[in-house]
């Protein structure tokens, strides 16, 4: 799990970025406060670009709160959980 603060909040130009560096599947997702992902995998690298709200995002390795214009980069396979306890919206993408 590799974390960059990167100040960068808006979702077009994350997106551009994303699609520079060869992600896919690249779409904004928003959970509402409360939500929660119990333990889980994905079979592709996953980023997680925060651009507004916050998320507790948990492996193995221990937990990290991102905030805004934080952007989270999951190798596959890696177990996690996620949960925010305001709200959160970000952009996800596969590679």
């Amino acid at each position: 799990m590799k974390v960059f603060h990167t100040n960068i909040t808006n979702p077009e130009e994350i997106k551009e970025i994303l699609k520079r560096e060869g992600y896919f599947n690249i779409f904004p997702w928003c959970d509402e406060a409360g939500s929660f992902y119990d333990w889980h995998i994905h079979p592709y690298e996953e980023v997680r670009w925060i651009y507004k709200g916050e998320v507790i995002m948990g492996t193995e390795e221990g937990e990290i709160l991102l905030k805004a214009g934080d952007r989270l980069n999951l190798p596959a396979g890696t177990k996690h959980w996620a949960k925010t306890e305001n709200g959160v919206c970000y952009i996800c993408g596969s590679k």
